[in-house]
């Protein structure tokens, strides 16, 4: 298994982990503008994607979103999304994601990574729990706006 950076060269191949990503979460198949958003995050640096490649397939992608520490006075970041197909799943590709996700962040310099994931997920709050992450004592709120 190969993973790296995503380019503009690999857009068409994250788009449809993208948006089965997104089905995964209960949202309709939208694969155009699945495309569309990540080709801005690509363009204007907005986002870190890694894909997964193995035997020429793509069988996952994560994607980071930078932030910054104001009391740590360091750069941080959010994973937003990870994402394995259904037949790559328990083969690993999770967690080479979640390590290389981990390599980019040290390498940044980086204070933390972030993720929330519902507390119903078993199988990622295990994979995460075995990477050494802890839950925060923060408790987020959230406001949604239309």
């Amino acid at each position: 298994m190969e993973i790296f950076q995503a380019t503009m060269n690999e857009l068409e191949d994250v788009a449809v982990l993208f948006d089965e990503y997104r089905q995964f979460y209960g949202i309709e198949s939208d694969l155009s503008g699945a495309k569309a958003f990540l080709q801005l995050r690509i363009a204007l640096k907005e986002s870190i994607i890694f894909i997964a490649v193995e035997n020429d397939k793509a069988v996952g992608f994560a994607q980071l979103y930078p932030t910054f520490s104001s009391i740590a006075l360091q750069r941080a970041y959010i994973l937003n999304d990870i994402y394995v197909t259904k037949d790559a799943r328990g083969l690993g590709v999770g967690k080479a994601l979640m390590e290389k996700v981990f390599q980019y962040c040290e390498q940044q310099y980086a204070r933390y990574v972030t993720l929330q994931t519902a507390t119903d997920n078993v199988n990622a709050r295990k994979l995460y729990e075995n990477l050494h992450m802890k839950q925060d004592h923060y408790c987020n709120y959230v406001k949604y706006f239309s």
